[in-house]
């Protein structure tokens, strides 16, 4: 069984494409850290999350981002190169980049003078209706009745 678990900084922006067939396939680079000190080193892995999910998520992945991904690993060669790959199984969003400027909300600045992406707004969330029966509606089991 292959699954490779992972927490490390988005390399590069989400970019999706789409295959000849018309599938979308979303992919970024992910930097992870191994090792301290002087033996630390960085991992780069290839990601690819194939579908819909991909799509959707592409505009919330961003460079410098900290991202939680969970998945399938593999390795590619090109030009005498290898490259670790990753096909995504499950994505975690686990926080924006800070450069030390907390309240930064400039459209630049922050990420070398280039104008930063704006994440999407969070959807407001209605709170749930509320239910009109009485917790003795509820089946469940106990130890004090009949079964």
């Amino acid at each position: 069984m292959n699954c490779f678990n992972a927490i490390g900084r988005i390399g590069r922006d989400a970019v999706t494409r789409y295959t000849q067939a018309g599938k979308a396939v979303t992919g970024w680079a992910l930097a992870v850290d191994k090792g301290f000190g002087d033996n630390k080193q960085t991992i780069w892995i290839d990601c690819s999350l194939w579908g819909e999910r991909g799509e959707k998520l592409a505009s919330m992945i961003l460079k410098g981002d900290r991202l939680g991904v969970t998945g399938e690993l593999g390795t590619r060669e090109h030009d005498g190169k290898t490259y670790v790959t990753l096909d995504v199984r499950d994505v975690t969003l686990l926080g924006e980049k800070r450069d030390g400027q907390q309240g930064n909300t400039s459209s630049s600045g922050a990420r070398g003078g280039a104008p930063q992406r704006q994440r999407p707004a969070p959807a407001t969330q209605q709170p749930a209706p509320m239910d009109d029966f009485s917790d003795d509606d509820i089946p469940f089991l106990t130890n004090r009745g009949d079964w």
